[in-house]
């Protein structure tokens, strides 16, 4: 499991924002978000640097 934390995400819709950024190269991610953390738990084939990416090109900005 990944975990990373994610910047800017105030609603449903960017948590949907950032699933779909990941499932788009992974369909069979699952995809575990924390608003009041900020922060989002990933189960994915993906590495933990472009599951960051993906999330940031989505408009999140993702801190270590």
């Amino acid at each position: 499991m990944i975990s990373l934390k994610v910047s800017g995400m105030t609603c449903g819709g960017c948590i949907n924002a950032v699933t779909r950024a990941i499932q788009a190269q992974d369909p069979q991610a699952q995809v575990f978000a924390d608003l009041a953390a900020q922060t989002v738990e990933l189960e994915t084939s993906l590495s933990s640097e472009i599951a960051g990416q993906l999330i940031t090109d989505a408009g999140f900005p993702v801190s270590s």
